[in-house]
């Protein structure tokens, strides 16, 4: 722990929670979430007027002769650190001036199907549900590969890639309009023919920039990669093929195979070989990308539906733009996180320690409230609605983890770190599922848990187990059995040993839940600088103690570069010393040994505490292992078998590549000590540092951002 002395008349006059928030806080906030009329004029004058917007909207879902009293403990939640995310804040509350958003922030398309009317339908709902605020994520791999025969049109198909533009173009055109960034994420099967060209779209300058990549990894892939096996790249087979001699058919379990595809009598789908490759091969494609573009990331599907908590009645093949939330076709899911820097005490001192009963406490009324937001969803299609109505999914996580640990005097990625990140996440979850079961008592369970459900031939190959017990195929069984005595992540409680734990699974399976799914930690980028006062972001460190984040301005050509400090930089500042500064040479001013950033953790160390907060976390996580440009690549490749391993559902990186892109997040030596070339109409080439400014078109910019909009073609379009 810290040994350093907070000065008394300091600790007097202002608490950690009391810092005035810095101007890119302040700014964010008015920016994103503050409420402003049709002409742009505030509604919200303050923060806490937005906090009152966003309580009172949730407190009217209870009964009247309640409303009051939980408007005062909703409100007392929020300024004690829980934080709904970023279309709550914005939305809730606010039908009067923008009737047609919702409250959610998370949703993945139906299934899109392999025929023309197909792929357009769902653009159209697509193009509905950005329209409303929500993000979206959708599986492309259903669509038949480039160069494939198309029987109805008498002409072969350009494949999937080029139909995934067509979203891309429609995503920025509604953004655009709405004045928030679309924000979509397209997954992809690692057994599809055209997944190369999926894992390399992003190299093209301006292509599918609107999206977020991920491939879908199975087992069987990884177990390829670790043996030097063989690999097949396959597409459901059409009886022309199967009669072909000349072409190999292999048989294959596939989620969301296209209609009228022939079976074996196991279920298997016939598939024609494209091609066969080294699955190592095709893994270094994936890590070479990834180590020079940061796409793809890839998400562990086989161990996203085998801890699902609906394994019974989903098929999960695609997330949310971010990867948090694996969602069924149609699914929808709410988000919200809890400030863990409003509890430590005496922060930055041998004394330091974290508030777990007021933090149980928040979690307890910030459930309800997440519980609330399902009711005024305000999503834009039935199917949607139906969804999120039946499992009433929400993702509670937190957010500042990097901040707090800095303030309690512990080093992010080491044993005492983790040892706290999963102690955050047991104490979330399991106060979050007893408040389910009260909120099931009080309002009813969800109604997917009430439901009975027929026992097939797959659900026992699923859970063999039920067999044990007595169950078998074309039995009828309660959903709330399935869910509590069947769930992988649920039964986790029964290994803890505590008795309060075997009583929550058995009043779970007494009395149901309100909800199918409790927990997620989001990327919670814009929410932590603004209302948390840039609290490291989610389950990260600090990105940096100072550094320049790029944000989007309605009307300027090119992003804007905007300076920020963390938040344990402010609080240090305030409570023990204002001359402090990160990289002091002078001993006096120099920051404690906890202030570490995302550069000085290890990729494993990443891993790690990913794999601490994932076991109490029954939907996913949204994390970025971040590793320095000259990091090498044969250390970096074993990052994602080190995740694998771990058993985590998915696994980012993010390496700073000039030559690529420019994040949203950049230091200031990193633009400094990068060059950038520009030839001007007239043949000539001028060289700037990435931090310079330039004026250009009548505008002020850095050269990193105008080299970045130019390249990528969205110079002048926002």
């Amino acid at each position: 722990m810290s040994t350093n002395v907070i000065r008394v008349e300091n600790m007097a006059r202002i608490q950690p929670d009391e810092i005035p928030f810095q101007e890119a806080s302040l700014d964010i906030w008015d920016k994103k979430y503050r409420l402003k009329d049709k002409f742009g004029r505030p509604v919200d004058q303050t923060i806490e007027d937005t906090y009152k917007r966003v309580a009172r909207a949730l407190a009217n879902v209870e009964s009247e002769d309640k409303r009051d009293d939980w408007y005062n403990q909703f409100l007392w939640a929020l300024a004690h650190g829980a934080i709904p995310a970023g279309r709550i804040m914005s939305n809730a509350g606010a039908e009067e001036h923008k009737p047609a958003t919702s409250t959610i922030n998370c949703t993945v398309s139906g299934t899109i199907p392999d025929s023309m009317d197909g792929i357009l339908r769902m653009v159209h709902e697509a193009g509905l549900t950005l329209k409303a605020g929500c993000g979206i994520g959708y599986e492309f791999s259903t669509l038949r590969p480039k160069g494939a025969y198309v029987s109805g049109a008498g002409a072969y198909t350009s494949g999937p890639l080029s139909f995934m533009d067509i979203y891309d173009k429609m995503c920025f055109t509604v953004s655009s309009a709405g004045g928030r960034r679309g924000a979509q994420m397209g997954t992809f099967d690692i057994s599809h023919p055209d997944v190369i060209d999926f894992i390399r779209a992003k190299r093209e300058d301006g292509r599918l920039r609107q999206f977020n990549l991920s491939v879908l990894i199975t087992k069987d892939f990884m177990e390829a990669v670790k043996n030097d096996a063989d690999w097949d790249l396959v597409f459901p087979a059409s009886q022309a093929e199967i009669d072909d001699p000349e072409t190999r058919i292999v048989f294959r379990r596939m989620a969301n195979p296209p209609e009228g595809c022939i079976r074996d009598d196991r279920g298997r789908v016939a598939c024609k070989v494209y091609r066969t490759l080294k699955a190592r091969r095709l893994w270094d494609i994936i890590m070479a990308s990834t180590y020079d573009y940061a796409e793809p990331g890839f998400i562990l599907i086989d161990r996203v539906n085998e801890m699902n908590n609906n394994w019974w009645c989903e098929d999960i093949r695609a997330t949310n733009p971010c990867g948090e939330q694996p969602l069924p076709p149609y699914g929808a899911c709410l988000l919200g996180s809890v400030n863990l820097t409003k509890f430590v005490r005496d922060p930055f001192t041998d004394k330091a320690r974290f508030d777990w009963e007021t933090f149980r406490k928040v979690v307890a009324i910030f459930t309800r409230m997440l519980d609330n937001v399902v009711e005024i969803n305000g999503l834009p299609l039935e199917k949607q609605r139906q969804e999120i109505m039946r499992k009433r999914r929400h993702g509670m996580g937190f957010l500042g983890l990097g901040s707090a640990l800095t303030m309690l005097g512990i080093r992010y990625g080491s044993e005492a770190s983790l040892a706290f990140t999963e102690r955050v996440s047991y104490e979330m979850a399991r106060t979050g599922y007893q408040v389910g079961i009260e909120l099931a008592r009080e309002k009813g369970e969800a109604p997917a848990l009430a439901e009975e459900y027929e026992i097939t031939q797959e659900m026992m190959a699923k859970r063999p187990e039920m067999a044990d017990d007595g169950i078998k195929v074309g039995d009828r069984v309660k959903g709330r059995i399935l869910w509590v005595r069947y769930s992988r992540y649920l039964q986790q409680f029964a290994e803890t040993g505590r008795e309060e734990d075997r009583k929550l699974l058995e009043d779970l399976l007494k009395y149901g839940c309100r909800f199918t799914h409790h927990t997620s930690i989001a990327p919670t980028g814009t929410i932590s600088l603004s209302l948390a006062n840039n609290a490291s972001n989610g389950i990260e460190p600090s990105f940096a103690h100072h550094y320049s984040r790029n944000v989007i301005r309605e009307g300027r050509k090119t992003k804007e570069k905007v300076d920020v400090y963390s938040f344990e930089l402010l609080a240090y500042r305030t409570l023990v010393n204002p001359d402090a500064m990160p990289h002091a040479e002078d001993e006096q001013n120099r920051l404690p040994d906890s202030f570490i950033s995302a550069d000085d953790v290890t990729p494993k160390q990443h891993v790690d505490i990913q794999a601490a907060a994932q076991k109490w976390i029954d939907s996913s996580i949204s994390k970025t292992a971040n590793v320095p440009t000259d990091f090498p690549y044969e250390d970096f490749k074993d990052i994602y078998l080190y995740a694998y391993e771990k058993g985590l559902k998915g696994c980012t990186t993010f390496r700073f590549n000039p030559e690529a892109f420019q994040g949203v997040l950049v230091k200031e030596e990193d633009l400094a000590n990068t060059t950038y070339r520009f030839k001007l109409e007239d043949g000539t080439e001028i060289e700037l540092k990435g931090n310079e400014e330039v004026e250009y078109d009548g505008e002020i910019h850095t050269a990193a951002n105008l080299f970045d909009a130019l390249k990528e073609g969205y110079y002048g379009k926002f």
